[in-house]
């Protein structure tokens, strides 16, 4: 109830929403936004607008800053908690903007105990209570690439680690179970596999078989973006996914 409330009074107290101009040209340029129903759009656009005044967007690299920046990274952002709420994304602040792939920093320690330092071209990433990090180019061709979108990519992490280890299970609801979720997810991730390792073409992106985490970031891309894909190959996670996020994708794709 507290929560709701919030959500209400964050709607009634908030700022205009995204300008006219922007907010058709985040649509024309994203065609699973545009696919929705009109309410369901409205209500992306408040969602939208409440992101924008409560994340900073961050140039990086020598970007410089368009308008249309951040009403499209927002409007995608917020579709996957559109029927959750932007609580889902709390305890971060910031969206750190290259203008094409970075080299990011990681340090692990390998069975002998010693520390390693490596460098990995990204196109995202996410930290735990810390910034989602973009690549302007892999945003814009997410709006031409079948079954990709970097920034539900990251957003999926987000709402992963809101359990803790990023390992495919966000909080659910109190009308799922782990159990069930857990067993099917687990399946899909090991038939992923298997077929990544046999060389045969995935109806997923096969950097999915990479870990369960990613397992659920990428499926959850392809959930919003190729659902037909997912609930041809995985329809036992495609019910998980619809139940998490509340949403039926399939029902506005033509």
């Amino acid at each position: 109830m507290f929560t709701l409330l919030r959500n209400w009074l964050r709607h009634r107290l908030g700022q205009p929403q995204i300008p006219a101009a922007a907010w058709q040209s985040a649509m024309a340029a994203l065609p699973l936004i545009a696919r929705l129903h009109p309410p369901d759009r409205e209500r992306l656009r408040s969602l939208a607008t409440l992101f924008l005044q409560q994340k900073a967007l961050e140039p990086a690299g020598g970007l410089e800053l368009a308008p249309e920046m951040g009403p499209r990274i927002a409007v995608q952002a917020c579709l996957p908690i559109l029927n959750l709420g932007l609580d889902y994304y709390r305890d971060w602040s910031s969206i750190i903007l290259y203008p094409e792939g970075f080299l990011a920093r990681h340090e692990y320690t390998d069975s002998n105990g010693l520390v390693h330092n490596i460098h990995r071209p990204l196109i995202g990433e996410a930290w735990e209570r810390g910034p989602v990090i973009l690549s302007w180019a892999n945003v814009a061709a997410s709006t031409t690439e079948s079954g990709h979108n970097v920034v539900i990519h990251e957003m999926a992490h987000k709402l992963d680690m809101l359990t803790g280890r990023v390992n495919g299970l966000p909080p659910l609801h109190r009308d799922m179970a782990v159990q069930d979720w857990s067993q099917i997810f687990n399946d899909a991730y090991q038939h992923l596999c298997q077929e990544v390792d046999w060389g045969r073409p995935t109806a997923v992106d096969p950097y999915a078989a990479d870990s369960p985490g990613e397992f659920f970031a990428v499926i959850s891309e392809a959930f919003f973006t190729t659902p037909e894909r997912v609930i041809e190959a995985y329809p036992d996670v495609y019910q998980q996914l619809r139940a998490f996020y509340r949403q039926d994708p399939l029902a506005h794709h033509s």
